[in-house]
C-alpha cells in the first residue's frame, strides 16, 4: 500500500539553534514560537543534536542554591548517564545542552515509519532530512496524527481504487464498503478466503483507517490446499504477484 509520506505533513520553517547557541537563546526560541524543541544544526545544516524542554530543565534544576553548603562536582565516578546530566547542568551553549546523536527521518519516509519511530524512541518530534541528510523540515507527533483526519468518503474510495479494483482486480460493486469515522466495513461475496483476507489486511493498512470490520464470505476455502496445490492453482503466486 502507498503511505503518504512525512514531507507531505511537516513543518517546513524550522526554528533551529547552532552549536554555539548560547542557552538563554535556546531558551528564548522556545518561548517565542512556543515550541518544546528544536534541532541543532552544523556549518552544512546538517543536524547535530536536539534540545527539547527537558534539558533545558535539567539546567534549571541542578542550578546550585546559594545558600546550600558548597560541593565540589566530581564527574569521575559518575555512570555514563549521570556524567551527561551533570554536564548539562553547566551547560552555556546549545551544543553542550543538546542530546546526540539526534533521533531523525527523512521526507520520503511514509508517516507510519515516522510513527514507529517516535513510539519505538519516545520523542514527540522528529528533524526531518533530505537525500542528502541536510535538514528540511520537523515533523511532530500533532502533525502525525493529522492522518486520522482523513474523510471517510476519501478512505471509502482508497479502499475500492487501491485494494478491490488495483490489488485484487475486482469489480467496484463486488464488495460493499463503508466508512464510519475511520471504520471500515467489508461486506460481500467472495471466490476464495485467501481474497477476503487480503482485502481485510490491505485495508488495515490504509493511511486513516482506525479498524476494518469484517463481513466478507467466500465459496472456496483456499486455506485447506497444501502449498504446492496452491502454487498448481495459481492463487498463492497470483495473490503476492499483485500486492
Amino acid at each position: 500500500m502507498k503511505h503518504d509520506k512525512v514531507g507531505s505533513v511537516m513543518t517546513e520553517e524550522v526554528v533551529r539553534a547552532e552549536y554555539g547557541t548560547p542557552f538563554k537563546e535556546v531558551a528564548r526560541q522556545l518561548a517565542d514560537h512556543r515550541i518544546s524543541g528544536l534541532p541543532v544544526i552544523d556549518e552544512d545544516e546538517k543536524v547535530i543534536g536536539v534540545i527539547s524542554e527537558t534539558d533545558l530543565m535539567v539546567r534549571q534544576a541542578q542550578t546550585p542554591d546559594p545558600y546550600a553548603p558548597k560541593r565540589r562536582p566530581r564527574l569521575a565516578g559518575l555512570k555514563p548517564g549521570a556524567r551527561k546530566q551533570a554536564v548539562k547542568a553547566r551547560a552555556r551553549t546549545a551544543g553542550q545542552l543538546m542530546t546526540a546523536p539526534p533521533v531523525t527521518v527523512h521526507a520520503e519516509d511514509t508517516i507510519v515509519e515516522a510513527a514507529r519511530t517516535m513510539a519505538r524512541r519516545r520523542v514527540e518530534r522528529l528533524p526531518v532530512l533530505d537525500e542528502e541528510d541536510r535538514l528540511v523540515g520537523i515533523v511532530t507527533r500533532r502533525d502525525l496524527l493529522q492522518v486520522f483526519l482523513r474523510p471517510d468518503l476519501e478512505i471509502r474510495q482508497v479502499v475500492i481504487d487501491e485494494v478491490l479494483v488495483r490489488a485484487l482486480w475486482l469489480a467496484p460493486q463486488t464488495v460493499e464498503v463503508s466508512v464510519v469515522e475511520g471504520v471500515v466495513t467489508l461486506a460481500g461475496h467472495m471466490e476464495r478466503k485467501s481474497e477476503t483476507k487480503i482485502a481485510v489486511s490491505m485495508t488495515r493498512q490504509i493511511d486513516g483507517v482506525v479498524a476494518v470490520v469484517d463481513k466478507l464470505t467466500f465459496r472456496l476455502d483456499d486455506d485447506r490446499f497444501q502449498p504446492d496445490e496452491q502454487g498448481l492453482h495459481g492463487v498463492t503466486d497470483t495473490w503476492k504477484r499483485r500486492i
